[in-house]
């Protein structure tokens, strides 16, 4: 019953899908503000792009009422990849200094670096963007909401294609009791149970047969379970080489630190 898109995403981490199955996911798209962002650029602000942010003169703009994206080197520099044209496994320098100056170019008007502070700024609007997970966007909308602060907060998975992540369920190698391991993943995958998780927890799982009983605010919500056509566009980035880490996170220490 699991989404094979989803399944397909999950084994670049995990090839073949033989040691793990996925428990909650999400995507890493754009939360902003409409009213904010449509008051700097305009009722054509290209919210559903990476050009949103990724083209200077709307980030220029936009630094007025705030810019965040994730302090995480591993998952925004693949999005400036994907954004040029390149593999977001790409193991290139050349590309992966390219992406490094796509991030320079629009430095100056990033208001700051941060992968949980960004949900309460969204929700108390002193951001109107931040690049952030697909179920912490949520969350401050419905912080936003709760707290009736007039605030509103939407999700893109831009069209270009985005990120995503997978929380996995796995056995230990050394687990002491088999047996119950089994039990206790088998009882998950049951279609009524992780429906359940997911209306309590706000994130999507994979399991297709759930689906039709996760509540219909969430099931609905094209920022949770977004159409087929726009599952094809997400991308999943396996762990890269120490050497090619070492290189995104001096990349990356560069970026946060403008020079």
């Amino acid at each position: 019953n699991l989404n094979p898109v989803l399944l397909q995403n999950a084994a670049a981490s995990d090839p073949d899908n033989a040691h793990a199955f996925p428990y909650m996911w999400g995507s890493i798209g754009i939360g902003y503000n409409p009213d904010k962002v449509k008051a700097v650029l305009g009722s054509d602000a290209p919210t559903n792009s990476w050009d949103l942010l990724f083209k200077p003169e709307n980030a220029e703009k936009l630094k007025a009422c705030g810019i965040s994206f994730l302090d995480s080197p591993t998952e925004m520099l693949p999005a400036a990849l994907h954004y040029l044209g390149y593999p977001v496994t790409s193991k290139d320098k050349a590309q992966i200094l390219e992406a490094e100056a796509l991030f320079m170019k629009i430095r100056p008007s990033v208001t700051y670096f941060h992968s949980s502070k960004y949900i309460s700024d969204l929700a108390n609007g002193n951001i109107c963007v931040a690049v952030g997970y697909s179920g912490d966007v949520l969350q401050a909308r419905s912080r936003a909401e709760e707290a009736g602060n007039q605030e509103k907060v939407a999700f893109s998975i831009p069209k270009e294609g985005a990120g995503s992540f997978y929380d996995m369920m796995a056995m230990p190698k050394d687990a002491a009791n088999v047996d119950n391991a089994y039990l206790f993943m088998n009882f998950l995958m049951r279609p009524d149970i992780i429906a359940e998780v997911t209306n309590s927890l706000g994130y999507s799982n994979a399991n297709a047969a759930a689906t039709p009983l996760v509540d219909e605010a969430i099931r609905n919500d094209p920022a949770s379970y977004p159409p087929q056509a726009v599952l094809a566009t997400l991308y999943a980035v396996p762990d890269q080489p120490i050497a090619i880490q070492r290189v995104m996170n001096r990349g990356w220490t560069r970026i946060k630190l403008g020079k």
